[in-house]
């Protein structure tokens, strides 16, 4: 055992993607029956450092890393996750690893099933063997019961509650022989307040046995409640490494989001109550997978570039596709204060709503067709504009398309061979900015754009916000971005609405504190004032 009987060490870890450092030197160490928390924005890191631990292909395909592993003071190289389960480290996974139609025994022994000898086996060969389901359901009763879980063994996974679910994906974990470091992924997420609590006393029962726990959250006070230690990244960097008992909330807050603001809309506020009520939004639900919206209440005002921000599964990204009818939703719109149709794609574009979906490659573009096509074809079929018609018969206006197309390359810089020239072969900012051209071009009052920056390089990140302001300035667009990047929001924005578990936690100045920002987005700004913590 090394000097501090240190069950983990990640030593100086540094990675990059095609020249895009992700990691800048973070060092992480987990002692034994340790619970060591590990906060950070979505793109803060954390994903890529677990990768690195469980030897995730993606890692290894890319290059690798430089650093080193520790495993009990012996540096370890290992390739893949099979490999780190032998080496004795678990991962409770947000998403349910579970299958629903075997018990809780059978998912909790999956592909460590324990045998028995029968009659046949014992005149014959080894794998005909009977499961000795007895043994089994003891070490699951015996799991079980270090989670303080009552539940029979023998029931099926299938239709338990959500909190059970996740008790027994713990319960599996716990039951491997030589478990020493449990990576526990956003455990709470899906979880009621009570079974939060529950699992929180599982994690401390399950430490004070001697295995360590490595806990990724973005709930900061579960982080006091139950962590020794706080390992705090941001950017790729580690900005901090504290003991829970010379910390705060509000220091965490401010840790976890803090950087320098520059911003780019150059324009004065004009003051946001003076602003006229573009679109109003009651009650919005929307049922997107992995972004579910759950009473959304807020007003779009008008020529104001309003921001969504959050974390990652929050719900930030099912506003809008709500909003233009791509997942269904329900709930009270009302657009310059008539009633909006909800669930009609069409109906959104009719009433001069334009949107820039998150998913660029999957449904913003149609890749393998040109840039010109790209840019024309939802006001081709939604206002029938560049078409010319000769009584019952119709023909694309192909002068009026290259002319159009032409002149947005011209003015959003796209850089390309041509307005011809296939939208697949373009770089992702410019990608982007031929998304951007088809939303302009059906003339919106209001823009919706989702992760407008995701996937392009600095550079062009800066001529993609760039051009957002400039819409919104010279011709006053209403501009509502959804974005994970929180400098990026506050940059540009003039007001930030932040989404927590599928609602709106508060809304913000882009110059509020950082600690401010920090609590909102990990849904303890409420709590928190509600207790006069503050």
């Amino acid at each position: 055992m090394s000097r501090g009987n240190y069950i983990l060490e990640m030593k100086n870890i540094q990675k990059d993607y095609f020249g895009n450092k992700v990691l800048k030197g973070v060092n992480l160490s987990v002692k034994k029956g340790e619970i060591h928390a590990l906060l950070g924005e979505n793109g803060a890191g954390k994903s890529t450092l677990m990768n690195i631990l469980f030897g995730m292909p993606v890692i290894h395909s890319t290059g690798g890393f430089e650093g080193e592993v520790l495993m009990d003071g012996e540096k370890v190289d290992v390739k893949s996750p099979n490999e780190a389960m032998k080496l004795g480290i678990g991962m409770v996974h947000q998403e349910f690893m579970l299958v629903p139609g075997f018990t809780i025994t059978e998912n909790i022994k999956l592909n460590r099933e324990i045998t028995k000898h029968n009659i046949i086996s014992k005149i014959s060969i080894d794998c005909l063997k009977s499961l000795d389901i007895e043994k089994m359901n003891s070490d699951s009763r015996k799991a079980l019961d270090t989670l303080g879980m009552s539940i029979d063994e023998w029931l099926k996974v299938e239709g338990l509650p959500v909190g059970h679910m996740q008790f027994i994906e713990i319960a599996r974990e716990i039951d491997k022989e030589n478990i020493k470091l449990l990576v526990f992924d956003e455990p709470t997420a899906v979880l009621t307040e009570s079974e939060a609590e529950n699992l929180l006393c599982a994690m401390k029962k399950i430490a004070e046995s001697g295995i360590a726990i490595l806990f990724i959250t973005h709930r900061l006070d579960e982080v006091i409640a139950v962590a020794d230690n706080i390992t705090i990244l941001r950017d790729g960097e580690q900005v901090a490494s504290l003991r829970k008992e010379d910390t705060n909330v509000l220091e965490l807050a401010q840790l976890m989001v803090g950087r320098k603001i520059e911003s780019l809309n150059k324009k004065d506020n004009v003051k946001q109550e003076n602003r006229e009520i573009i679109m109003s939004i009651n009650n919005l639900r929307v049922s997107m997978p992995g972004e579910e919206v759950k009473g959304v209440n807020i007003d779009i005002k008008k020529g104001e570039i309003l921001g969504i921000g959050g974390l990652a599964g929050q719900g930030k990204i099912g506003i809008a596709n709500g909003i233009m009818g791509i997942y269904p939703s329900k709930g009270d719109v009302y657009l310059n204060g008539e009633s909006f149709k909800l669930n009609s794609p069409k109906d959104a574009l009719k009433k001069k709503l334009a949107f820039v979906s998150e998913d660029r490659r999957g449904v913003g573009l149609l890749l393998d067709t040109s840039i010109e096509d790209n840019i024309v074809f939802t006001s081709m079929q939604i206002n029938e504009e560049f078409i010319r018609r000769y009584g019952p018969f119709t023909q694309l206006d192909h002068k009026k398309i290259r002319d159009h197309a032409a002149k947005m390359i011209k003015d959003l810089d796209i850089r390309c061979t041509g307005s011809d020239q296939i939208t697949r072969r373009l770089s992702g900012g410019n990608q982007q900015k031929v998304c951007i051209a088809r939303a302009l071009t059906m003339n919106p009052d209001i823009l919706f754009i989702s992760e407008p920056t995701r996937g392009i390089d600095i550079g062009a990140k800066k001529l993609v916000l760039d051009l957002l302001v400039k819409l919104n300035e010279e011709l006053g667009m209403t501009i509502v971005i959804t974005s994970s990047e929180l400098l990026e929001l506050r940059s540009i924005c003039h007001r930030i609405a932040i989404v927590t578990e599928g609602k709106i936690e508060g809304i913000l100045n882009p110059t509020d504190s950082d600690a401010t920002f920090g609590l909102m987005m990990s849904g303890d700004y409420k709590k928190i004032n509600s207790k006069e913590v503050l």
